[in-house]
């Protein structure tokens, strides 16, 4: 069996013409209010965009979202109310039964309603295992299109990121939705400057 080298060799020395990388500029879709546009689509998948008022207390605001969230994870140094900060867990496991986790955002996209999230926490797991989970995200850093995203994401030191939009939901083939099967329940978009 030949190797990588062997197989890459050989197709270099049977190519006859080689051509540059042609430069593709799609025509992507542009929104006039890209924020406007992001809540609209991540309504319409099951979650849900909010408008931080100036000088409205976050924590606050998060606490009448979700009144009865007992176990909160944050590692978001203004996040006052976490009961648990991801980081100082020492396994993935001692996150199971968190209500909520407050995250941050990187990038919004308008055209779908999802959110760039980076890993940004020790254990990742937070994303997926909490019952609800609420995104911060900087209205100014939402975009029309996946083109515009992509050109903005960075990946750090641990090397993973997600797209989220909205809740978890999966539908088998007898049609029956179910709401947070594989992640959370719920999903919202707290959109700050």
């Amino acid at each position: 069996m030949s190797t990588k080298n062997d197989i890459l060799s050989n197709i270099r020395r049977h190519t006859g013409q080689t051509y540059d990388m042609p430069v593709i500029e799609p025509a992507a879709i542009q929104y006039p209010d890209a924020v406007a546009r992001f809540a609209e689509v991540i309504k319409s998948v099951g979650g849900s965009a909010i408008e931080l008022q100036e000088g409205e207390d976050i924590n606050e605001r998060i606490i009448s979202l979700y009144p009865e969230a007992a176990t909160i994870a944050s590692n978001l140094p203004g996040i006052r109310i976490a009961t648990i900060n991801p980081d100082e867990v020492e396994t993935p496991h001692q996150l199971n039964g968190t209500a909520l986790a407050v995250v941050q955002g990187e990038v919004g996209v308008a055209e779908n309603g999802c959110v760039w999230i980076p890993q940004n926490v020790k254990e990742k797991a937070v994303y997926f295992i909490a019952e609800y989970l609420i995104i911060l995200l900087d209205k100014n850093k939402i975009v029309s299109n996946m083109h515009e995203a992509y050109r903005k994401i960075r990946f750090n030191d641990n090397g993973f990121g997600v797209f989220i939009s909205g809740p978890s939901k999966t539908a088998d083939i007898e049609q029956a939705l179910v709401v947070g099967a594989h992640g959370a329940k719920g999903v919202v978009v707290l959109l700050t400057t």
